[in-house]
C-alpha cells in the first residue's frame, strides 16, 4: 500500500511539474518575421525599385559624368540646383553623401512608388510640397545622373 501512495505522489508531482498552466508569450524567443524584399530595401536605405545594388568606381567615369550633366540640364535643372538651395525640389549638394546610390537611382526611376512608400522621399515631399514628376529616365540614364551627382559633390 505504501508503494501505491509513493507512485501516486510521484505521479502527482510529475503532472504538476509538466502541467499545462496558462499560455505564455514566447515572442521574445520566437524568430522575427521574415521581411519582404521591399521591406528589406527600405530598411537598408535603398528605396524601392529595380536598383538593388550599384557598384561605384573610383575615379569617376568621365563619360557618365558628361552624359549625366546633359540629362540634368535637360530634365532636372528647372527644379533642382547644384548647390544646397531649394527651388521647386531640393538642391543636389551633398546628396551622394547622405543617400545610398540605390536610393538615388530608385527615386529617379521609380518616383511614384518612392513617394508612396519611402519615408525619406515622403519627408522631401513635405518639405518641397511638390511631387517630383516621372521624367521616364532609364536605368542607364539614372546611373549617369548619379555619376554627375557624385562629381557635383566633389568626388574625383
Amino acid at each position: 500500500m505504501k508503494i501505491w501512495y509513493g507512485v501516486l505522489l510521484l505521479l502527482f508531482f510529475t503532472l504538476a511539474a509538466c502541467g499545462g498552466g496558462d499560455a505564455t508569450d514566447n515572442s521574445a524567443t520566437a524568430a522575427p518575421a521574415a521581411q519582404t524584399p521591399e521591406e528589406k530595401m527600405l530598411a537598408e536605405g535603398k528605396g524601392i525599385g529595380e536598383v538593388k545594388f550599384v557598384e561605384l568606381k573610383t575615379p569617376l567615369e568621365a563619360e557618365r559624368v558628361s552624359r549625366g550633366k546633359a540629362i540634368y540640364d535637360m530634365k532636372c535643372a528647372a527644379c533642382h540646383k547644384l548647390d544646397d538651395k531649394r527651388v521647386v525640389g531640393p538642391g543636389w549638394k551633398g546628396v551622394t553623401k547622405t543617400r545610398k546610390p540605390e536610393w538615388v537611382m530608385n527615386m529617379v526611376t521609380n518616383v511614384e512608388i518612392m513617394l508612396e512608400k519611402d519615408e525619406e522621399a515622403q519627408k522631401l515631399l513635405q518639405l518641397c510640397l511638390t511631387r517630383m514628376p516621372n521624367q521616364n529616365v532609364s536605368l542607364g540614364d539614372a546611373r549617369d545622373v548619379l555619376e554627375f551627382m557624385r562629381s557635383n559633390d566633389g568626388e574625383k
